[in-house]
């Protein structure tokens, strides 16, 4: 692969599709990744077999996915049905009883109303009314609610912004990923906007269950390296906008092609600098849940490697990047190197981690792969009370004197799923489908701890005093 001013020199990207079964086999015992078909490697990378394994499992799992992308979506489409065509009808009694009527209602996936399978796990629709704009809380409950409602259709977030929210709602859109040849990312814009306050924010959508793409863009744990910058989770960087053989080019010198959708980071900034300079005092958030928590603080990550005056505009007027449940998005080079491009641009960043979530503790920080995280991390317990810490409790998740608590822990957060209306009011309840979510927390501890349920309850039970901004944005 070409080295130029805008890719890098020393990377390691995989390519799953050309991986034949022996390729497979041979993985595990070549230490010369360059001389792998599947793998674009620069000549500098010798790999030791701990690193080829994980290299093995990637692609494996990759290849799963991508042969049962169909079966997966459309047990997806027939669950998120089913979800949507008991509660259009009331209930499952009212599905019966319409259905011996020959009255059955039967939902349109495109309509304002049809929730998505993360919808169904938390329908709260309302934002927090007693967090106003001042309020420490006010960014982090808007933003998360964002990233919960950015796993819908387009009707339905164009509805509850502009409905529930009395917010402009700017837009949903698909991005391509030209690495998997589609549209694969989705975001969408809204305006908050009074008297006091002129606030753009840009949601980007997590990983869907049933969405192989999505699942792919996780699992892919390619890399590159910038020079200056550290070592960057490639699949996460493909979804963003990256471009095959020619990486990051300046703004300037991208063309649009018509005939496919935009690049996810390209089209923000271009709507972002557009919006921005209607006032001078509009700002603008970033944010996402779990796989959009990691595009959300790549792209101002972005912003800092481009130089010029459209970045410097949307830097200064950053007003923050909120992620929830967001994995390792690169190496300990790249979080130092952010850490410095934060205190110098006074970017706001939060990263929220609520009790055994494992997405968090994705990628492995170890040797092997080198994930870190950097930035504030906000820690909240199963009573949502907060600490700020560098680094979440059990980092890598898999601990073997960790698993006994973690249980004793998911069957506490079962039973408060029962008791937590009466203590904190019906906004609080939780649905059926997410009381069985949370039995499956008692066997793998930290999978019901990624939805937003408990997300959306730390951000408005939460203190507010961690949002208090450190010296350095003074």
């Amino acid at each position: 692969m070409a080295c130029d001013k805008g890719f890098s020199c020393t990377y390691m990207l995989l390519e799953p599709k050309d991986v034949g079964f022996f390729d497979l086999i041979h993985i595990l015992f070549s230490n010369n990744l360059g001389r792998r078909r599947f793998v674009d490697s620069s000549e500098e990378t010798e790999d030791d077999f701990e690193r080829r394994w994980l290299i093995f499992l990637s692609i494996v799992v990759q290849k799963l996915l991508q042969f049962v992308a169909k079966p997966m979506a459309t047990i997806g489409w027939g669950i998120e049905m089913c979800l949507n065509l008991i509660s259009s009808n009331q209930s499952l009694v009212g599905l019966i009883l319409n259905f011996l009527r020959g009255k059955v209602i039967i939902p349109d996936k495109d309509s304002r109303t049809f929730l998505s399978f993360i919808g169904n796990l938390d329908k709260r629709v309302e934002l927090d009314k007693s967090i106003k704009h001042g309020d420490g809380r006010y960014n982090a409950a808007l933003s998360m609610m964002a990233s919960k409602i950015s796993y819908e259709n387009a009707f339905y977030i164009r509805t509850t912004v502009d409905q529930h929210w009395k917010m402009e709602f700017l837009g949903s859109y698909d991005f391509w990923n030209d690495y998997q040849g589609k549209a694969t990312t989705q975001a969408f814009m809204l305006r908050d906007k009074s008297d006091d306050h002129d606030t753009i924010v840009v949601a980007f959508r997590g990983t869907e269950p049933f969405d192989a793409d999505a699942w792919c863009s996780d699992f892919d744990i390619s890399w590159y390296q910038l020079k200056g910058v550290g070592r960057i989770h490639g699949g996460f960087m493909k979804s963003l906008g990256l471009q095959k053989n020619v990486g990051w080019p300046e703004p300037e010198e991208v063309k649009q092609d018509d005939s496919r959708p935009a690049l996810a980071y390209y089209a923000i900034r271009d709507m972002l600098e557009k919006l921005l300079l209607e006032n001078d005092k509009a700002r603008f958030i970033i944010t996402g849940h779990s796989l959009g928590g990691a595009l959300a603080i790549l792209f101002p990550a972005l912003l800092t490697f481009h130089k010029g005056r459209d970045s410097d505009l949307l830097l200064e007027r950053l007003e923050g990047v909120y992620t929830f449940g967001q994995p390792r998005v690169g190496d300990k080079d790249f979080g130092q190197y952010m850490e410095k491009k934060m205190i110098e641009h006074k970017i706001k960043y939060f990263r929220f981690v609520y009790g055994n979530d494992m997405v968090p503790r994705l990628p492995y920080d170890d040797k092997a792969l080198m994930f870190k995280h950097f930035g504030t991390c906000l820690y909240y317990n199963r009573k949502y009370e907060v600490q700020v810490v560098p680094e979440e409790p059990n980092k890598n998740y898999f601990s073997p004197k960790r698993t006994i608590p973690m249980m004793i822990n998911a069957f506490g957060e079962l039973i408060r799923s029962f008791t937590i209306p009466d203590k904190l009011g019906p906004n609080y309840k939780e649905g059926l489908l997410f009381k069985m979510f949370r039995l499956i927390g008692l066997v793998m501890p930290g999978a019901s701890a990624h939805c937003p349920q408990d997300y959306v309850n730390s951000t408005r039970l939460g203190s507010s005093h961690v949002f208090l901004p450190p010296k350095h944005y003074l």
